[in-house]
Formats: structure tokens, C-alpha cells, sequence
């Protein structure tokens, strides 16, 4: 029996391409840990082809940053500023080593729970990714505290378990399913 071929972009386990803009095919390690879930390239593709390819000037916040690869997606596609905040010390030592070797100026790395880091922020920001541990329950307490550091007509990308309902002052505008991943990308501040 034939052996299958190795599919032409199948990152070893423990590292995540980049899929577009300027560092586009480039590797970045992903530190092992139970909670940590890269985002698969085919969802970062959709994910970014509903936010549009080129994200020039946007502040964005990578809240559960973990291996940091949709922070890094979103700085590789223009982003003027990126925050990508982690608690987990293996997530943060490999966050600074790509920010390190992609030379990746605009990208900030913040040490700090993710609800403490909402409360007391002050930017406004134009994209946030948020992919919370599945275990933790943190939906009611993000949509409460997310809008005081959202620009007008922000998009919030979520991942979770299950689709989540879109609270008021939300909208939703899109929804995918992927294998046991929902999904959605929200506007908050959208009539």
C-alpha cells in the first residue's frame, strides 16, 4: 500500500505558518500546553479574507495570545500596533523569541491575566481576537468589559466551543464552523 504524501504546507507539531502579508510562510514555534490551540492556517485564511487582507494603521489586541499567530497575522498585514497579552510563562518566553526574530516592532507582549488587562487598558482598539481557554466561561465577563477599549465599529473575532449569542450593541457578521471550533466575527457599536 502507498504511503500518503505529506500535505505541501503541514506545519511539524509545535509550529504555525503565517499565511499572508509580509512574513507570509514563516514558521513560528507554539510551546506545548493544554490549553494552547493554534488557530489552522485554513481558519486564519477565512478569518482574515472576512477582515480584509490589508489591516494598515489598526491598533489590534490578541487578548489570549498563546502562540501569538493571529497577532503576528494581523502585524504581517499592516497593523500599526498589535498587544498580544499572555499569562503562561513557555507562551510568553516563545512570543518574545518570534517577535525577536521577525523583528516585529509594532507587536507589544503584555504578561497579564487576560480580564485584569481589559480593566485596566486605556486603547482603543479596531480588531481583537479572542480565543479563551474552552474550560473557562470568560464570554459574559468579555462582552461586559470589552467595549470601553473598543474603537467605533470594531470587529472581534471569537473562538469558542459553541457559537456565542451576540449581546446588544453587538452584531454579528459572520460564522464558520471548523471540526469542534465556532467561529464568528462580531462589530460592536453597530446599529
Amino acid at each position: 500500500m502507498p504511503s500518503a504524501k505529506p500535505r505541501k504546507h503541514a506545519a511539524r507539531p509545535g509550529r504555525v505558518r503565517i499565511v499572508g502579508g509580509l512574513w507570509r510562510g514563516r514558521r513560528i514555534e507554539v510551546p506545548q500546553g493544554r490549553d494552547l490551540r493554534p488557530t489552522p492556517d485554513r481558519v486564519r485564511e477565512t478569518l482574515f479574507n472576512w477582515l480584509g487582507q490589508n489591516l494598515h494603521g489598526a491598533a489590534c489586541l490578541d487578548l489570549y495570545a498563546g502562540s501569538g499567530v493571529l497577532g503576528f497575522e494581523a502585524a504581517s498585514r499592516g497593523a500599526a500596533r498589535v498587544i498580544l497579552v499572555e499569562r503562561d510563562r513557555a507562551a510568553l518566553a516563545a512570543l518574545h523569541a518570534t517577535r525577536s526574530a521577525l523583528d516585529a516592532r509594532q507587536v507589544e507582549i503584555v504578561a497579564c491575566d487576560a480580564l485584569r488587562y481589559l480593566a485596566q487598558v486605556e486603547t482603543r482598539f479596531d480588531v481583537v481576537f479572542l480565543d479563551p481557554p474552552f474550560r473557562q466561561n470568560a464570554w459574559p465577563a468579555l462582552f461586559a468589559q470589552l467595549p470601553r477599549c473598543l474603537a467605533a465599529g470594531a470587529r472581534v473575532s471569537l473562538e469558542a466551543p459553541n457559537p456565542q449569542d451576540a449581546p446588544q450593541g453587538w452584531r454579528e457578521l459572520r460564522r464558520l464552523r471548523a471540526g469542534q471550533v465556532s467561529l464568528q466575527l462580531m462589530q460592536w457599536g453597530a446599529e
